[in-house]
């Protein structure tokens, strides 16, 4: 994306929606505190309100929504959205977190699995299903995030929840990669379908990469990196 300056400048306080492209390991939240940081250091803004719609995963990159000033009033409406997804599972192993947070505890045999059983999968978890979160997420419980007690190996019980997808594209000529897209509903957990696929097929698989390439109709191709955002904030500053 082009970082040059636009004519109009951003105006953060009034409001603005940034379109990000979140590092691997960051959480939805340390993109928000480095942004609401530059702002505070680079442009004065204090006390500036700064939010995401839609939390992503750390192991996940791709797009995030901030919104600064008044419009983080929109975020509501922008969690609501669809969201498209492209990655990567592995067929033949399961994690706790069901993706490489965590390592794996259990090994399938995948050479009774086919192509026809993949792509049946596939058409399986179209439409609404009813799908339990992973334990290592930020849901709260208790007043603590569920991946906090997940990683001191308490036992995390969270309830099924309604969610839709919408397209569940998946190519096996990696085999027993699996890449594939998904477009679905909001509160959709990636991880889960992933671990849920690999049960229907009576194996495992875990997520290995993930990446958020749209929110409605935004797009990942119109995204900043932290770094071009940064250059951009140090360019108003000197103006």
């Amino acid at each position: 994306m082009d970082t040059t300056l636009p004519d109009k400048l951003f105006d953060f306080e009034q409001g603005e929606v940034l379109l990000i492209d979140k590092p691997l390991t960051w959480t939805s939240f340390d993109v928000v505190n480095k942004i609401r940081h530059l702002l505070r250091r680079n442009l004065g803004l204090k006390g500036l309100k700064v939010g995401h719609a839609g939390t992503l995963d750390p192991m996940a990159t791709g797009l995030l929504i901030v919104c600064t000033g008044k419009s983080t009033k929109t975020i509501d409406s922008l969690v609501g959205l669809d969201k498209e997804y492209k990655g990567t599972m592995l067929l033949g192993a399961v994690t706790p977190s069901y993706d490489t947070e965590t390592g794996v505890t259990e090994t399938f045999d995948t050479s009774s699995v086919s192509e026809n059983n993949i792509r049946e999968a596939a058409l399986h978890f179209l439409g609404e299903i009813e799908q339990v979160p992973p334990a290592f997420s930020a849901i709260m419980v208790n007043g603590t995030r569920a991946y906090r007690l997940a990683r001191k190996d308490h036992d995390v019980q969270l309830k099924a929840r309604n969610v839709t997808i919408h397209e569940f594209e998946v190519d096996t000529s990696r085999f027993p990669e699996i890449d594939f897209r998904v477009l679905c509903s909001k509160g959709t957990y990636i991880r889960s379908l992933v671990h849920d696929f690999g049960k229907y097929l009576q194996n495992g698989a875990y997520l290995k990469s993930l990446v958020r390439t749209a929110i409605g109709d935004k797009r990942i191709e119109d995204a900043l990196s932290l770094e071009q955002f940064e250059n951009i904030v140090t360019g108003i500053k000197q103006i």
